[in-house]
């Protein structure tokens, strides 16, 4: 790749839209549901899941979930993207409302 394509390439990487809101990850095995918020939802599952195979989650009762079923009872799915916002801490304030919402609404466990 020459230096030109590979700048242009980064910096198109750089310009990207990054898409940030509210995830679920459920357990099929037990019902359990789990919702978290994420700057760029595009990244999440993989940081998750490799974290949860590692075992090394923040979260001790999904970490516990995850070891007793397994990885294929797991789902992860979007429950709501965020509008993009200029600043970061209106951002960040939105996802937190958003966050506390959803976590009422499917009488889930925060991560």
């Amino acid at each position: 790749m020459k230096r030109e394509d590979r700048k242009a390439a980064v910096d198109a990487y750089r310009k990207r839209k990054v898409a940030g809101g509210i995830y679920a990850v459920r357990c099929a095995e037990t019902g359990e549901c789990w919702v978290g918020r994420a700057p760029d939802l595009s990244k999440i599952r993989n940081r998750l899941w490799f974290t949860l195979g590692q075992g090394v989650s923040l979260n001790p009762a999904l970490q516990a979930a995850w070891n007793r079923h397994g990885e294929q009872a797991f789902t992860l799915e979007i429950v709501e993207e965020l509008e993009d916002e200029e600043v970061a801490f209106i951002r960040e304030q939105a996802l937190k409302e958003r966050l506390d919402h959803w976590i009422a609404v499917l009488t889930a466990k925060p991560i």
